[in-house]
């Protein structure tokens, strides 16, 4: 029994390890790039899928995707526009250029895992990722690049968000999930990256799933938890960024809110089941 007693809380510290959200590591090799470089990576198969199969005009407010409808042919079409993300010598091009790559490369590998292990309630059941207390797919290497493995882990948290910098990031990566900010119907390029961030922003802090009071409470989206280091130092930081979004109504409720904070996040799949016209929530 002492035994047992002594392995308990250490399992316990090993779980919440699993569960903690990962810091922004620096991957050394991906800092690598050409100022100079007019080269462009052809988005448009990608588009063509998003304005096929999103839904941005749902009653819940939020882009939904039409998983169950997706066809054997733009399956293919999907698979064979990665092929090609994967022969990109990334490196090599400018570094906005780089950014919506690898929001795109990010979004569709999502896509295809959801599609691989299609129908699925949350995205957190594809348990593929190594380890014993893993959840989800996001350590499972997806992707070669430049003959390196990726995971989208790799992605957002070893590239996206420590060589960038930007908190706006949080609102462009799509991890499947109606608490996640919007998955926008247009792939990502260099022309309108910048407004594309701003748009996914403004979209995700004035819906309920970024931010509502309830009950004396404001609720916040467990992002502004799990990474709170990117939205600023602290909690007065962190309010500074909603506001800068915030439309009138709600930016006075965050300049004067005073309250208790709770933070909620709602991993159920994104799909188009879900939504409120569709009977699933």
């Amino acid at each position: 029994m002492r035994s047992a007693i002594r392995f308990f809380p250490i399992f316990l510290f090993w779980a919440a390890i699993a569960q903690a959200a990962p810091t922004a590591d620096p991957w050394p090799y991906w800092d690598k790039h050409d100022e100079a470089s007019t080269s462009r990576v052809d988005h448009s198969p990608w588009e063509r899928f998003l304005k096929t199969y999103v839904v941005t005009e749902d009653p819940s407010g939020i882009n939904l995707v039409r998983y169950a409808a997706v066809s054997q042919a733009d399956r293919q079409a999907l698979d064979t526009y990665l092929s090609a993300l994967q022969k990109t010598v990334v490196t090599s091009l400018n570094r906005v250029e780089q950014k919506a790559f690898w929001i795109n490369l990010y979004n569709v590998l999502t896509i295809r895992v959801i599609l691989g292990h299609y129908p699925v309630k949350t995205i957190r059941d594809i348990d593929i990722s190594p380890g014993w207390f893993r959840n989800g797919p996001w350590d499972a290497k997806l992707a070669r690049i430049e003959g390196l493995e990726l995971s989208l882990n790799d992605i957002e948290h070893r590239i996206l968000r420590p060589i960038w910098k930007d908190p706006r990031v949080h609102y462009a990566v799509n991890c499947a999930s109606l608490g996640c900010p919007n998955l926008q119907p247009i792939a990502f390029t260099a022309g309108n990256t910048e407004e594309l961030l701003d748009k996914g922003a403004r979209q995700y802090i004035n819906h309920p799933r970024g931010v509502h009071p309830s009950d004396g409470k404001l609720v916040l989206s467990s992002i502004y938890d799990w990474f709170q280091e990117d939205f600023g130092d602290g909690e007065k930081e962190v309010f500074n960024h909603l506001r800068r979004y915030a439309e009138p109504s709600l930016e006075v409720q965050l300049k004067n809110w005073r309250g208790s904070i709770r933070y909620e996040y709602d991993w159920r799949l994104n799909g188009f089941e879900n939504s409120f016209s569709g009977g699933g929530r």
